[in-house]
C-alpha cells in the first residue's frame, strides 16, 4: 500500500509537487479570486453585476493556479495542455459563465490525472468543490429578490417627470428612473425604473395605482433572471 501511494505521487513528473504546495496554491488563489470579485462587485454596483460572473472569478483563480503548478517549466506539458483545451468546443455559446469554469475544471483535473498527479488532483478538486458549495449555499453575490425593473408606458401628453413618485414611494424602498424612450413614432413614451419593492404581495395594488395615472397603458414589472419570474400586465 505504501509503495502504491508512492507511485501515485512520484515519477518523472511528480517530483516537484507536495501536499502543502497544492493546498497553498488552491487556497491562496481562491482568496485572491474572492478579493477580485469583491472589487468587481463594488465597482459595478450602479451598472449591476452578474452573480455567475462573480462566482466564476473565484473559481478560475484556483483552477488556473493548479494548471500552472502542474505545468511548471515543462514545455511538453504546456503543449499538451494547449492541445487538450483545443479539443473543448461549444456548438453554441454557453448561457452561464460558471459552465466555462466547470469545463475548465474538468479539463484541468483530467490533465492532472493524466500526468500522474492523481492524489493531488483529488485534493485540489475536493477543496474547489467545497468552495463551490460554500458559494452556492451562501448565495454569494446574489441580488435582492425584491429588486425589479419597472417599465411604464405613458402618452406623450402626460408630464411624466415626478408623476409616479408618490405611488412608488408608497410601495418601494427605493426607485430610480434609468431610461426614457419614445415608442409608436413618438406618440408614447416608455419609462424604465429600477425599483426595490417593500412587499411582493402588493404588486397588484402597485400596478393598479400606476395604471390609474398612465391611462391604463402597458406596464411591465420584470424580476432579475436569477431571482424570480416576470410579471406582465397590459
Amino acid at each position: 500500500m505504501k509503495d502504491f501511494l508512492y507511485n501515485l505521487t512520484s515519477g518523472d513528473w511528480a517530483t516537484s509537487l507536495d501536499w502543502k504546495s497544492v493546498l497553498e496554491v488552491v487556497l491562496s488563489a481562491a482568496a485572491i479570486g474572492f478579493l477580485i470579485s469583491l472589487v468587481y462587485m463594488f465597482t459595478h454596483r450602479k451598472e449591476g453585476y452578474s452573480q455567475a460572473f462573480c462566482v466564476s472569478l473565484i473559481l478560475l483563480s484556483p483552477i488556473v493556479g493548479m494548471v500552472i503548478l502542474v505545468i511548471g517549466n515543462n514545455v511538453a506539458t504546456a503543449f499538451s495542455l494547449a492541445g487538450a483545451f483545443a479539443l473543448v468546443r461549444f456548438r453554441s455559446a454557453p448561457g452561464d459563465p460558471k459552465d466555462i469554469a466547470y469545463v475548465f475544471l474538468s479539463v484541468t483535473m483530467g490533465l492532472t490525472c493524466g500526468l500522474g498527479y492523481w492524489i493531488y488532483a483529488a485534493l485540489a478538486v475536493a477543496v474547489i468543490c467545497v468552495i463551490v458549495l460554500v458559494l452556492h449555499f451562501t448565495n454569494y453575490a446574489g441580488k435582492n429578490a425584491n429588486r425589479f425593473e419597472l417599465k411604464i408606458t405613458v402618452p406623450e401628453t402626460l408630464n411624466y417627470v415626478g408623476a409616479f413618485d408618490e405611488v412608488l414611494k408608497k410601495y418601494t424602498n427605493s426607485f430610480e428612473m434609468k431610461r426614457v424612450k419614445s415608442v409608436d413614432f413618438g406618440s408614447l413614451f416608455e419609462l424604465t425604473f429600477d425599483v426595490t419593492l417593500k412587499d411582493k404581495n402588493e404588486i397588484r395594488q402597485l400596478l393598479d395605482e400606476l395604471r390609474a395615472i398612465n391611462g391604463n397603458l402597458k406596464l411591465m414589472l420584470s424580476a432579475d433572471s436569477s431571482a424570480a419570474r416576470n410579471f406582465h400586465f397590459q
